[in-house]
């Protein structure tokens, strides 16, 4: 795979935006169980990055605190969404140009298309510091919730926020 944007890219583009984050090194996270004894000393809500397709051939990418319940079947309906499952790694690493594992918003910046979906967690967006990987899943980034809404915007995304905890 071929990295559209590097995680230089990505803090430039902060920047020019004049977002402020901070950047926690780490080893390696795949999943959310390995992150909780790395994310225990980086204050914020650690997120999740489900990278779905849908029925009608849509991409979706659903992001939500790290230990939300997310029931594919009944958030299906309330995005507006057809029989919603896991898209595949290649079409990862086409559209988002980052591996599995490394899944986040900020690969937004790789979607030029502007072919994905964007759904928020509504009481994620109401919190004040939010982290997730900066393209890659060695580090965690710590960003304000406006901010990732404007970096997202920026990306030319307009993100659906939902009350995700209510759904299903």
């Amino acid at each position: 795979m071929t990295l559209k944007c590097s995680r230089d890219d990505l803090f430039a583009r902060f920047e020019k935006l004049a977002i402020k984050t901070e950047t926690f090194e780490h080893t390696p996270i795949m999943t959310v169980e390995e992150g909780h004894a790395v994310w225990k000393d980086i204050p914020g809500v650690h997120c999740k990055n489900l990278f779905l397709k849908d029925g009608k051939k849509d991409y979706w990418l659903i992001v939500a605190p790290a230990d939300r319940a997310i029931n594919l079947k009944a958030i299906t309906p309330a995005i507006g969404a057809k029989r919603l499952s896991f898209a595949r790694p290649e079409r990862l690493q086409e559209i988002l140009a980052v591996e599995p594992g490394s899944v986040t918003p900020f690969a937004l910046i790789n979607d030029e298309e502007a072919r994905v979906n964007v759904v928020l967690d509504r009481w994620m967006t109401e919190q004040s510091v939010l982290n997730f990987h900066p393209l890659e899943n060695t580090a965690t980034t710590s960003i304000s919730a406006p901010d990732l809404i404007a970096f997202i915007k920026s990306c030319g995304h307009e993100p659906a926020v939902v009350a995700l905890d209510e759904i299903g």
